[in-house]
C-alpha cells in the first residue's frame, strides 16, 4: 500500500515538478486522504453523459474515505463535499 501511495502522490507530483507535494512536511501542502480500511470499498462501474455534446464517460464511486483534507481544510468528510475550495487550479510545474 505504501508503495503505490508514494507512486500516486510523491513521484507523480514531482514528475510534473509539484514541489510542494505528494509528502508530508513543513511548508509542503500536505493534501491527505484518511481511509476507513475496513469500509474502503469501490462501486459498480456506471456511464453518465454529462460531457458536452451528451460525451459520455464511465465513473466509479467509492466508500470508505473517511475525510480528504486540502491545505489544510477537510472537502469531504464521509464521503459528502463540505463546499470547501481551498485549491486552485494548476496548469504544470511552478
Amino acid at each position: 500500500m505504501e508503495y503505490v501511495i508514494r507512486k500516486q502522490s510523491h513521484d507523480t507530483a514531482a514528475l510534473f515538478g509539484l514541489t510542494d507535494r505528494g509528502v508530508i512536511e513543513v511548508g509542503k501542502k500536505a493534501d491527505i486522504n484518511i481511509i476507513d480500511m475496513d469500509r474502503l470499498t469501490l462501486h459498480a462501474p456506471r456511464m453518465v453523459y454529462d460531457l458536452p455534446a451528451g460525451g459520455r464517460r464511465l465513473v466509479q464511486g467509492s466508500s470508505g474515505y473517511v475525510a480528504t483534507i486540502v491545505s489544510g481544510v477537510v472537502t469531504r468528510r464521509d464521503g459528502v463535499d463540505t463546499g470547501a475550495r481551498p485549491g486552485r487550479l494548476i496548469r504544470g510545474g511552478r
